[in-house]
């Protein structure tokens, strides 16, 4: 984002240690530039306070906001369904709220391919995520738009990191299933794309990005122990340890309920949603939601999210 020259960037995180590592980056790689600085703001904060929001809507006046704080790992999540909501589902319900409240021009939601016909708790709260920035977009002069893709190559607990920490320790490296695919980026095909979508973007649309052929996961612990110049199943040997709570074998990047459309970029298509939920039913469905996580009943919690979203089939693991 510092590449084009904003005058301002405002980082909200709530873990402390990210947003003190980022800061630190920023100021080293800006410190050589002879070009206007933009003023970098760090804000320890969390999307679930709608008070901090407020503050630091009123106070920087952002004009684009990136979305980019959830709960993202899939096991995690299965056992913590009340904590997913929270942050996912009612933390982007009270940052969709306030952009629109101070008029922002341009909101990007950033979502994932578990949140398509989604078999777990992770990914139905990414739908409905995805649900309340569409449906925000119908009542609001703010362009909000969703961009949707896999897995990204070099993110904080991405698979590649996990492997080379079990690499670390002599092995094994350790992948559910023999079969098990996902779709793959690297860091500057996402922030670019991202960055195309929230320009040519003119709200109300999930932008889902081309992720090329999804990859054997065995394939790629294979091609790690290679790289790092061993031998699979010989040096290092790889163990397959069954599916987790909640894991498809494979993923998708249209919902069954939308439709596939084409855009200027080679790169981008559109998922057109043939029907989703009101903005009155969702608001009122969210509603019950959020007083059942209040009361902390994550059977009550799971039920809902199937009712908001009937295709819902959560997978128990292997």
């Amino acid at each position: 984002i510092t590449e084009y020259e904003p005058s301002g960037l405002i980082m909200l995180d709530r873990y402390e240690n990210a947003l003190f590592d980022i800061d630190l980056e920023l100021n080293r790689r800006l410190a050589g530039k002879k070009k206007e600085l933009p003023a970098v703001h760090t804000v320890v904060g969390d999307i679930r306070d709608m008070n901090t929001l407020e503050r630091v809507f009123s106070e920087h006046k952002p004009m684009i906001v990136f979305h980019a704080a959830a709960h993202k790992h899939v096991p995690l999540m299965e056992h913590n369904p009340a904590e997913a909501v929270k942050n996912n589902i009612l933390g982007t319900r009270n940052l969709i709220e306030t952009s629109d409240r101070h008029n922002i021009e341009s909101f990007v939601m950033i979502s994932t391919d578990k949140a398509v016909n989604p078999s777990n708790i992770m990914g139905m709260t990414k739908r409905i995520a995805e649900l309340l920035t569409l449906s925000m977009n119908d009542r609001s002069s703010t362009k909000f738009t969703t961009v949707r893709f896999g897995n990204v190559l070099g993110s904080n607990s991405s698979v590649v990191h996990i492997f080379k920490e079990q690499l670390k320790n002599g092995g094994p490296i350790t992948v559910t299933h023999p079969e098990i695919k996902r779709f793959f980026m690297l860091i500057p095909e996402a922030v670019q794309l991202v960055l195309i979508a929230s320009a040519s973007g003119e709200g109300g649309e999930v932008f889902v990005l081309d992720m090329g052929e999804q990859i054997k996961i065995a394939d790629l612990a294979e091609n790690v122990i290679r790289l790092s110049g061993f031998v699979p199943h010989d040096d290092i040997k790889i163990e397959f340890t069954g599916l987790r709570p909640g894991e498809k074998m494979y993923e998708e990047l249209f919902d069954e309920s939308e439709k596939a459309s084409s855009t200027s970029h080679n790169k981008l298509k559109k998922a057109i949603p043939v029907s989703f939920p009101s903005s009155d039913e969702l608001t009122s469905r969210i509603g019950e939601l959020e007083k059942m996580v209040t009361e902390n009943s994550a059977k009550d919690v799971i039920d809902k999210l199937q009712e908001i979203i009937p295709g819902y089939r959560r997978r128990s693991g292997s």
